[in-house]
């Protein structure tokens, strides 16, 4: 049996955002499980295997200097949240499933760019694999940007050009 083709890991992590700090990488390449996903009928009664490969960045995590896993994304712990995703989810489409992924790195573990490799192989039996990539960067803070005086003049009742 041939394996279906997997995306390379081949960008530095600076590729997350050319004008961005560079972005230490915790990946998860090649998760499988089983889910009922799709839109053709022969998909929505019975599960079928998946592979999802994830990529999440931070910038330069402080694990680096403590050691400590709760100082950065534990992979073993995603994996689980990907488990019960699949369990859980009430999808049909890939891009959909690929959001959801992006988003629970995002808010849930905190990384600031996610690329989601989804993909459905043997889909087609004159096909290895279909599927989805996305990359997904956490919205900046309004706070901390040109939003920030604003916001806090609103925030204390007042209203720019307001009466």
């Amino acid at each position: 049996m041939i394996a279906a083709p997997r995306p390379q890991l081949q960008f530095t992590a600076t590729d997350a955002g050319r004008d961005a700090e560079p972005l230490d990488l915790i990946f998860i390449e090649g998760f499988t499980g089983q889910t009922v996903i799709g839109i053709h009928d022969s998909e929505l009664h019975r599960p079928q295997t998946i592979r999802i490969d994830v990529t999440a960045g931070l910038p330069r995590p402080r694990a680096c200097d403590s050691d400590h896993i709760a100082d950065t994304i534990d992979y073993g712990v995603v994996r689980e949240r990907l488990q019960r995703l699949l369990k859980e989810h009430k999808l049909t489409l890939l891009e959909s499933f690929a959001e959801t992924v992006a988003d629970i790195l995002l808010h849930e573990f905190g990384a600031h760019w996610v690329r989601v490799v989804v993909v459905k192989p043997k889909k087609f039996d004159d096909v290895e694999a279909v599927g989805v990539a996305i990359e997904r960067r956490r919205a900046a803070d309004p706070a901390s940007g040109r939003a920030a005086p604003v916001l806090s003049l609103i925030g204390a009742g007042m209203v720019p050009g307001g009466a």
